[in-house]
């Protein structure tokens, strides 16, 4: 992690004018969601699609490197599955559950969309064996992904690819497993994308998903509501915002069967965790934003970070109160 951290400083710290700018530019998707076509429409133009996808590649490709800074270089909260554990180790107790649940027969090979810098991908073969395709859409986080599972000798596959760019790129009944962590805000259509992973989905392959939605007690129309949810949706990056239900409809609609959904973290809450984070990163632009008045770092990291950390309470408040959360999971399998 020290490297992959000193690495992405380096970065940061070269980052041209354009870059940066793109990247602050990028923010404009979360002001939109994809259930409002018009507003869509109106700010990004009628190929839209496209332009959240373009918009995608330049918030990741500086995100991720912020995220490595800090304790998020999965770049996920996870629930909490060890109060006394912090987020790196919630994570790993995640996977392990994911793991275990897939149910993985000897040799699989297994999906991961929006697979990020491919170290799910590793620890999921280091416990399983199986081989696994990740798939994502910044360059930079699959060439991380590339030399890591290289690195530790394991034949993972990643391809750059956007997943709204359907069909997917693999035969029909290929893959023994699938699973996603927080990527599915950014599917503009999720009831197609299920279908593709139906299509591509062995019979009796399970699906293990994990994801941001909004719950019962978040109410639209509660001005204070739609506050939070604005100030949310930029620091998580989400896009869309589906439900427990809408994203169980759209499995069972695509031909799956829902065995279980809910939220696995100890009293429904990501808090704790998100407070952790939001206290570590604070340490950490401290100590950077220092270094920017010494004149050892270039100004943007100013612009960078303080961009990233922006509304972390609006996420405890909204966590709390639990109109929302990041760690809905659904498991879910594809009929023999």
């Amino acid at each position: 992690r020290i490297e992959t951290a000193l690495r992405s400083l380096w970065i940061l710290r070269n980052l041209t004018p354009a870059q940066v700018d793109s990247f602050m530019k990028s923010y404009i998707i979360y002001d939109l969601d994809w259930k409002d076509e018009e507003s869509m429409i109106r700010a990004l133009g009628p190929n839209y699609q496209h332009k959240v996808g373009e918009c995608l590649r330049d918030y990741y490709s500086v995100l991720n490197h912020l995220c490595a800074v800090g304790e998020l270089e999965k770049m996920y909260v996870p629930p909490i599955l060890d109060l006394s554990q912090g987020i790196s180790a919630n994570q790993v107790l995640y996977e392990e559950m994911i793991a275990e649940e897939l149910q993985l027969p000897p040799n699989a090979k297994v999906l991961d969309l929006g697979c990020g810098r491919g170290r799910v991908a590793a620890h999921m073969t280091n416990m399983t064996g199986a081989k696994v395709t990740g798939l994502n859409i910044d360059a930079d986080q699959v060439a991380s992904a590339i030399v890591f599972n290289k690195n530790n000798n394991y034949d993972n596959e990643f391809i750059r690819a956007d997943f709204n760019d359907l069909p997917l790129p693999f035969p029909d009944a290929y893959f023994d497993g699938f699973y996603q962590i927080q990527a599915f805000s950014l599917c503009k259509d999720i009831p197609k994308l299920c279908a593709e992973l139906n299509r591509v989905l062995k019979p009796g392959a399970r699906l293990s998903l994990l994801d941001w939605v909004s719950l019962p007690n978040y109410q639209p129309d509660n001005p204070h509501h739609l506050a939070l949810m604005r100030a949310i949706k930029p620091l998580i990056g989400a896009v869309g915002t589906p439900t427990p239900e809408s994203m169980a409809n759209d499995l069972e609609a695509a031909g799956f069967r829902v065995i279980e959904h809910g939220n696995p973290s100890i009293d429904g809450l990501q808090a704790p965790l998100i407070e952790r984070a939001e206290a570590y990163f604070g340490s950490v632009r401290f100590v950077l934003l220092s270094l920017v008045r010494l004149g050892v770092l270039p100004e943007h990291f100013k612009t960078l970070f303080d961009r990233m950390t922006k509304d972390g309470a609006a996420f405890i408040e909204a966590d709390r109160s639990r109109l929302i959360t990041t760690c809905y999971h659904w498991l879910a399998e594809k009929p023999r």
